[in-house]
């Protein structure tokens, strides 16, 4: 992902609410863990797929942070 789009995306993530950011970040933990039981199971799961999450995970929790510190 470019930077631009990185950057669009948290301005997006900032712009929720507080309830759906939290609903978000449940639902990418969920994700999180389906594509783990696939990779357990030997189901084939997309690697990049792993990768994404976390990273959409980490950005979630980071918008979360920040309005903690406001």
């Amino acid at each position: 992902m470019k930077l631009k789009d990185v950057k669009a995306k948290l301005k997006e993530l900032r712009g929720m609410p507080e309830a759906q950011v939290g609903e978000e970040l449940l639902n990418l933990r969920r994700e999180q863990f389906n594509l783990r039981m696939q990779a357990a199971t030997g189901q084939g799961a997309k690697q990049d797929q792993h990768g994404s999450v976390r990273r959409q995970i980490a950005r979630l929790k980071t918008v979360q942070g920040e309005r903690a510190k406001k």
